[in-house]
């Protein structure tokens, strides 16, 4: 009996070397080996890979920045509206009632002196022009007080300077309305919002110095945030 079991012993010996020398079965039982555990790793997955095309865009993103410009280039504020931003408009009109307010009070006192100042060049006298004239209670004023000719001149200039910087101001600030229009519109237009987010924590040295620097500094440990849209 001994004798059968050393055969089959010796036999079984043959049998597994053999097996191991077929570098087939091993490739294969490795290939099963690696595609059992893939299929693990598959089935511990539990939530879906977000794609790039699964986008959610702004609600204001079908916004035109050529109708804000126009908007605002017919009447101020009107693109501002557009934009859903009204509380921008008071100050608007805030801003252009003060240079129109400006341009009146420079103007009201431009023309009478420019008059009275062809006075002073002509060598017009008190009696020389009629007392009914709207120019004559300001031409007896500086008459009276002994205001010079430089001076009306000067009166003059510095009213007709700043009557045309309000004529100016007011168009600049008409053309800063219609840019803040379209700035705004613009941004409504290009902002988007991505599923697609992630984010990575890593480990860093804070203050470090660069290789061609003489200066030392203590290393300080730290986290390094990386965000990702």
């Amino acid at each position: 009996m001994y004798k059968y079991l050393l055969v089959i012993f010796i036999l079984s010996g043959f049998a597994f070397s053999a097996r191991a020398q077929n570098p087939d079965f091993n490739k294969q039982t490795k290939k099963d080996t690696i595609n059992q555990r893939s299929d693990s790793v598959t089935q511990k997955r539990f939530a879906p890979k977000v794609t790039h095309d699964n986008r959610i865009y702004h609600p204001d993103s079908t916004h035109d920045p050529h109708k804000a410009i126009m908007h605002s280039l017919i009447i101020p504020g009107w693109g501002q509206l557009y934009n859903h931003q009204w509380w921008k408009v008071p100050f608007i009109y805030a801003g252009l009632g003060l240079l129109v307010d400006a341009y009146i009070f420079n103007e009201r006192g431009y023309a009478p002196n420019l008059v009275v100042a062809h006075y002073y060049e002509e060598g017009q006298t008190l009696t020389s022009i009629p007392t009914t004239s709207k120019d004559y209670a300001l031409f007896q004023l500086y008459l009276t007080n002994g205001v010079s000719a430089t001076t009306v001149d000067g009166i003059v200039e510095s009213y007709r300077r700043d009557r045309d910087l309000s004529i100016m101001g007011f168009f600049g600030a008409w053309g800063i309305q219609i840019l803040d229009a379209y700035i705004d519109a613009k941004f409504k237009q290009a902002y988007t919002m991505d599923t697609n987010f992630s984010f990575r924590i890593e480990p860093t040295i804070l203050n470090q110095q660069p290789i061609y620097s003489f200066a030392s500094g203590p290393l300080i440990p730290g986290l390094k945030l990386s965000v990702a849209f």
